[in-house]
């Protein structure tokens, strides 16, 4: 947004914020440009600190063992085990993949990640 409200000015533009913290914002102002710095700023702050804390949660929940969320799977592993044994009883991979209902690279991503 910095960058952008550069260019504005250096073009000879301005930008105006309606209803930012109830009142305007215009960049083509000293003040303007000092309010929208300072909101950029906070705003930047902020994406970072959320950030921190999604790092944090998920290298906590990793180090617990903890489900780390997601979609649920629908194909169980039993179901995928008894897929890899109608491909190798010769069925063709993309129809037991179709019949599953996923791709033929799921199908292959989850039958390699089955536990032995």
């Amino acid at each position: 947004m910095l960058a952008f409200a550069e260019a504005l000015r250096a073009s000879g533009a301005g930008l105006r914020v309606l209803n930012l913290g109830g009142g305007d914002v215009d960049t083509a102002t000293s003040m303007g440009s000092m309010l929208f710095t300072i909101m950029a700023a906070l705003a930047q702050m902020e994406l970072e600190i959320k950030r921190e804390r999604v790092i944090d949660s998920v290298k906590k929940r990793r180090e617990a063992g903890l489900d780390l969320g997601g979609r649920p799977r629908r194909i169980t592993d039993s179901q995928i085990r008894n897929a890899v044994r109608l491909v190798e009883s010769g069925e063709p991979t993309a129809a037991v993949a179709r019949d599953l209902g996923m791709s033929r690279a799921t199908f292959y991503r989850r039958s390699r990640a089955l536990p032995q």
